[in-house]
């Protein structure tokens, strides 16, 4: 059987880990803190999203939000910030918030800079779509009426 071999374009297993800003807490976000993380003097482009707790969801009231994530959340979360600098040479950052949120609150920070604003753009929806997709991270929806339900278990 031949040998497996990595894909041309896929890092070395010896490659540098990209130094990337990854934080899961239970305080208000800081989101100047991240983007000073990823801005530098070669940029030209610096794209942030933020994840703001609504007022409603599919057609209900929603009144607040429980975030829970597992113990290992924050590493899920350095990984896949490490993996889309990996993949796209550029800066990135991302904080998560958990615990209990109102209307307003911001739950998510994720930021990108690069030289221009295609790139980060593009590197920024990457962040924000992985993100969602590995960090375990889980959402409780309080509605009006006193019902509540999971989201993306």
């Amino acid at each position: 059987m031949p040998e497996q071999r990595p894909p041309a374009d896929a890092p070395s297993p010896d490659a540098a880990v990209p130094d990337v800003y990854a934080v899961v807490t239970d305080a208000p976000l800081d989101r100047a803190a991240v983007e000073a993380f990823v801005l530098s003097r070669r940029d030209g482009a610096l794209v942030t999203f933020e994840g703001v707790i609504r007022d409603h969801d599919h057609g209900e009231t929603v009144s607040a939000l429980d975030y829970s994530a597992h113990p290992d959340a924050e590493r899920f979360l350095r990984e896949t910030c490490i993996e889309v600098a990996r993949e796209t040479g550029l800066a990135v950052a991302a904080a998560h918030r958990v615990g209990a949120l109102g209307i307003g609150d911001v739950a998510l920070v994720a930021s990108v800079a690069a030289p221009h604003r295609a790139e980060a753009f593009a590197a920024c929806a990457l962040l924000v779509d992985r993100i969602k997709e590995r960090t375990p991270i889980w959402k409780r929806q309080h509605l009006d009426g006193g019902t509540s339900e999971w989201v993306n278990l």
